[in-house]
């Protein structure tokens, strides 16, 4: 059975609905595995989204890690904060081993030692060669060069942000539901708020 990390940021409902969707497909069989832990870079209290991710990790009685890379920053106000962050974070995951750790809506860049250390997959909301940030940055930059198509990766993590080896990927239209209303959207603002 494969033992499995799951990282998070838990910044929105797509984060609860992919944590939802892989934990019901364990349950179900569809996946032999196991999440051993979930980590986040966000603590309770720092984020009403996240504080909702945090109850669903809870109602499924995983093991929750967290450390806001937020207040680690402020404590190591350091050039080299980033390194020891990620050193703070293998340290606490260390006891899990785990054999796969799965980045969904994990929002920080993850460093060079830790991609040595562990096997990891991103979720990365564009296809091959496309756009990199958030989906919602995806979406807009895909909108905004008239692209009829976006997609989705899961790709392994290496020190090259979004470049590494794809194992997995899908194209779908952005031409209809539920990104056609965001076509008629002429000027340069935010399309999600």
């Amino acid at each position: 059975m494969l033992n499995i990390g799951w990282f998070s940021t838990g910044r929105d409902e797509a984060a609860r609905q992919l944590l939802q969707a892989v934990q019901e497909s364990i349950y179900a069989g569809e996946i032999r595995a196991k999440i051993s832990f979930v980590f986040s870079n966000r603590e309770p209290g720092e984020f009403e989204e996240g504080d909702m991710f945090f109850r669903l990790v809870h109602s499924y009685n995983l093991p929750l890690i967290c450390l806001s890379h937020k207040n680690f920053k402020t404590v190591n106000s350091t050039q080299d904060w980033r390194i020891k962050y990620d050193g703070e974070v293998m340290s606490r995951i260390k006891k899990f081993s785990p054999d796969l750790c799965v980045l969904a809506g994990y929002m920080l860049i993850v460093g060079e030692e830790m991609c040595h250390n562990y096997n990891m997959l991103n979720l990365h909301p564009a296809p091959p060669g496309g756009p990199k940030g958030s989906w919602q940055e995806v979406i807009w930059q895909l909108i905004e060069n008239k692209a009829d198509t976006a997609g989705a990766m899961m790709h392994l993590v290496t020190p090259k942000l979004d470049e590494g080896p794809v194992v997995a990927y899908c194209l779908f239209s952005i031409m209809d539901e539920p990104f056609k209303k965001y076509w008629q959207k002429s000027d340069n603002q935010n399309l999600f708020h």
